[in-house]
């Protein structure tokens, strides 16, 4: 085990990829133990990334790189505007809604930051704002991604916890408001001490329309649950709710609505058994080119064939980790580290709550070091054990691993939104770090209620009947 971690920890020092720093190891301990035939390598990669949870990676992927070039998170953007902009600090709120919406459809932090990120700096710093604020706004709001479903981090989590996708995706909505709504709080602290106003007119007319547009989109699911409470089929019901809803679309020409009924379909056809998680990420998919095609008519090849080649580089990438981090932590299972360090935790407290504050600590830790993915895929054969012996829900941890590693992702030396908003924003790494740093108060106060007030997150799951 000293020669796994000793090697690993070497190789992440002198500065070589996660991955292959993880991939090294392993190869490194194979061949001095002598324990485990060489084909184990090949073995144990090919069953890391052999599952059909899986496949909605590259597809949630796509789906936000579609999404960025379909020019949906311009809409996006404008309809927050419309919403929030006339709050004082206006456009700090237009972030904050700007990316629930848009999580709604992407799933990943990084999408969020690089599509409306460079969106939202621009027009902040046009209207005054600093750049820090901008960039620390814009990387806060970023890490509802992965928390508001669907979520890529929360499919990996799911496969391996052998915990039920759908329910992880309903589990993180509440806490996703509940995140929202500190955010925005915390916007408003800093317009109330600065002096801020807002950043467009108050206009009923753009309020209001801003309103019906998510009106129109509620009504959807009403809709289609009042005709199957009269006798129609889920499936005719939902049919004639789409037919009506491309007709008012077409008719009064919404900004907004079709692009706000992506978590509506995704969620809505989860919960109705149309598609599982992973086949929701197909769906994402062919909703983003309806849009792009279709309704909005932004999209052409040329941008089609650049997003299909991004998504195949950052497939590659993802998986890759996937490949090693499963050999990795196969390795740590067999050496017995995960029963050593289950032994040590219940030496030192057989207390959930000290535990929990103690996974905070190390995930937090991790975060900070090794990629979202990577860290997941390492952790949790060594946690979910200990989670389990506790009887803390696996659900209920899946939303605290997740969150952490999403602050993980604002902090050096290995956050990838921080250096994202750093090229973005074109500040060094060092003035980004600084100006996400207020930032880290609101999001520990939400990992710490998520933490310890398990209701939040699985009170919803388990009114629907996903969970018992």
């Amino acid at each position: 085990m000293a020669i796994l971690i000793g090697s690993f920890l070497l190789l992440m020092v002198i500065g070589m990829p996660v991955a292959v720093a993880m991939a090294g190891a392993s190869l490194l301990y194979i061949t001095v133990s002598g324990s485990v035939p060489d084909i184990v390598i090949a073995q144990r990669m090919i069953a890391g990334i052999e599952s059909f949870p899986l496949l909605a990676v590259p597809f949630f992927i796509l789906a936000g790189n579609l999404m960025n070039i379909a020019g949906i998170t311009g809409r996006i953007y404008n309809f927050a505007v419309a919403l929030v902009g006339w709050m004082k600090g206006g456009l700090g709120q237009v972030n904050i809604i700007g990316s629930v919406i848009f999580s709604g459809m992407s799933g990943t932090a990084i999408a969020d930051a690089a599509g409306l990120g460079s969106i939202e700096i621009k027009a902040m710093k046009d209207h005054g704002y600093s750049t820090e604020f901008a960039v620390g706004v814009t990387a806060a709001s970023a890490t509802l991604g992965p928390i508001i479903p669907p979520s890529l981090p929360f499919v990996i989590y799911g496969m391996m916890a052998n915990v039920s996708i759908g329910a992880l995706f309903v589990a993180g909505i509440l806490p996703g408001v509940f995140m929202t709504l500190l955010m925005m709080v915390t916007v408003a602290w800093f317009a109330r001490r600065n002096g801020w106003g807002s950043d467009t007119p108050f206009s009923w007319k753009q309020l209001g329309g801003a309103s019906i547009e998510i009106l129109v989109v509620l009504a959807f699911p009403m809709a289609v649950w009042l005709l199957t409470l009269a006798g129609v089929s889920p499936n005719m019901a939902a049919g004639i709710g789409f037919v009506a809803l491309l007709l008012l679309d077409w008719k009064f020409n919404f900004s907004a609505v079709m692009a706000l009924m992506a978590p509506v379909i995704l969620i809505g056809g989860m919960t109705m058994g149309w598609f599982t998680p992973t086949e929701a990420a197909v769906a994402a998919v062919i909703w983003a080119l309806f849009l792009g095609l279709v309704r909005y008519r932004s999209m052409t090849l040329r941008t089609l064939a650049k997003a299909t080649l991004d998504t195949i580089e950052t497939t590659a990438s993802v998986l890759f980790i996937v490949t090693a981090a499963s050999i990795f932590a196969w390795l740590l299972t067999t050496t017995q580290a995960a029963q050593m360090l289950t032994d040590w935790i219940f030496s030192v407290t057989q207390s959930p709550w000290v535990f929990l504050l103690l996974a905070n600590l190390l995930i937090l830790f991790v975060g900070c070091f090794i990629d979202t993915i990577a860290a997941i895929t390492i952790l949790v054969p060594i946690l979910l054990p200990i989670v389990l012996k506790m009887g803390i829900d696996p659900v209920h941890f899946g939303l605290i691993i997740v969150l952490n590693l999403m602050v993980g992702l604002l902090h050096p030396p290995l956050g990838m939104v921080l250096f994202v908003l750093a090229r973005i924003s074109r500040l060094s790494v060092e003035r980004t770090t600084m100006a996400i740093l207020p930032w880290l108060v609101p999001l520990v106060g939400a990992l710490i209620a998520i933490t310890y007030v398990p209701a939040l997150t699985l009170w919803l799951p388990q009114q629907l009947g996903l969970l018992k």
